[in-house]
């Protein structure tokens, strides 16, 4: 078997030449392969991404923070003594007694003497949302 010059493209398994299919310069006089400096657009769109996590993350906490405080009054109404069956959209209000027991009352602040909470609306879901 002849052996080919190193500047001959000939590829060995096929019999062939295949310098016009190689993903590379193989002659002497083709130009000089450069790669890109990406540095400067990875560092760029870093930054982008960590910035955008990073407001993503906060509003996610912030959403989270209400999530639980809406839990937490919500769990404080569930314990609280009511007898009677809310209705949805109807403001109620929540009183703390003198030992520490609080309960609902349809009862608004202006209108008794009990040591008043908060105001709460039933939503369809049977959620308590508070009402300013």
């Amino acid at each position: 078997m002849n052996k080919k010059p190193d500047y001959v493209v000939f590829d060995e398994e096929l019999q062939a030449y295949n310098a016009k299919s190689l993903p590379y310069a193989s002659d002497i006089g083709a130009p000089k392969i450069e790669l890109n400096d990406i540095s400067h657009w990875k560092n760029n769109t870093i930054t982008k991404v960590n910035h955008q996590l990073d407001a993503r993350f906060n509003e996610l906490k912030k959403e989270y923070h209400k999530l639980m405080e809406q839990y937490e009054f919500n769990k404080l109404i569930y314990e609280a003594k009511f007898n009677y069956e809310p209705i949805i959209g109807k403001v109620y209000h929540l009183y703390k007694k003198a030992n520490n027991t609080t309960f609902l009352s349809l009862l608004a602040p202006n209108e008794c003497g009990f040591n008043y909470l908060k105001s709460f609306r039933l939503n369809a879901d049977q959620i308590w949302e508070i009402v300013d």
